[in-house]
């Protein structure tokens, strides 16, 4: 559970980490916009080639950023497997003479390339987010979010309430992952077995885990409402922040990548002939 990055922020002084929450906000939105539209992979070879920019800007670990993929192992490969079974492509795949077709299971070229495509689009998602929560303090981020979504007061959207939350969540993230590899040593010392058995056998030994996990989390809260409410806390409108935010030149800067390629993205969609 170590391993898992989202939620954790890496403190080092690099140009991602300077800019201002909002737009890498909104960066983020662009450029999953880009990679959902992208429909071939010149459009995602372009958004690849923005992922690394800004993990070399970032002055982030490479193995760190690519840590937060273990989380989504499983739906990037559950993923695969339904589009390499069972899309319907026309060139069937032949190894040695034989047919790789059995009944609706049919593996074609172009199932493939789709689960290829597929691959590397969950991929990106991933690691722009996990670059995202790196680079950028919770507190930072929840305001951010918080300072985008001020329109939808107009409309007695409670947004302070729902940046806390969020703020909140982040922050247990790891407080809970932490709280989980210590349940899990303390059962092993009595003899716990997580990594053997099949897998009825390890689904009734993590239920040892979940249930103290659970009242764990309950005591948590309890604990963070008993803090608040000492600090006669009230989440009122009237509430001003330590630290203002504001943009500088960089922000600008990441804004025209973004839409440099969202652009980019929508003309090789037009004027290349796909490769999908």
């Amino acid at each position: 559970m170590k391993d898992v990055t989202f939620g954790q922020y890496y403190p080092v002084d690099s140009f991602v980490h300077k800019c201002d929450p909002r737009m890498k906000i909104l960066f983020l939105v662009g450029y999953l916009v880009a990679v959902f539209l992208s429909a071939d992979f010149y459009g995602l070879g372009a958004c690849a080639v923005v992922l690394v920019l800004c993990v070399a800007f970032s002055r982030v670990p490479v193995r760190s950023v690519l840590r937060s993929i273990k989380g989504v192992l499983f739906l990037i490969v559950f993923t695969a497997i339904l589009n390499l079974f069972f899309y319907q492509g026309e060139t069937t795949v032949v190894i040695a003479g034989v047919s790789l077709q059995w009944g609706i299971i049919n593996i074609t070229v172009e199932g493939i390339r789709f689960m290829i495509f597929v691959m590397c689009r969950i991929f990106m998602l991933v690691m722009a987010s996990a670059i995202l929560t790196l680079t950028t303090t919770p507190v930072s981020l929840t305001d951010g979010l918080e300072s985008l979504l001020t329109p939808l007061k107009w409309i007695r959207v409670p947004v302070h309430a729902l940046a806390l939350i969020m703020s909140i969540a982040l922050r247990m993230i790891p407080a809970l992952m932490d709280e989980i590899d210590r349940i899990m040593n303390a059962q092993r010392a009595r003899g716990a077995d997580f990594s053997h058995g099949g897998p009825v056998k390890r689904v009734k030994a993590i239920i040892p885990v979940l249930i103290p996990l659970l009242l764990s989390a309950l005591r948590r809260a309890e604990e963070l409402g008993d803090a608040m409410e000492a600090r006669c806390y009230t989440g009122s409108q009237t509430r001003t922040r330590y630290k203002k935010l504001t943009f500088t030149w960089r922000d600008p800067v990441i804004g025209l990548l973004c839409a440099a390629l969202i652009a980019g993205v929508v003309l090789m969609n037009i004027y290349l002939p796909p490769i999908l």
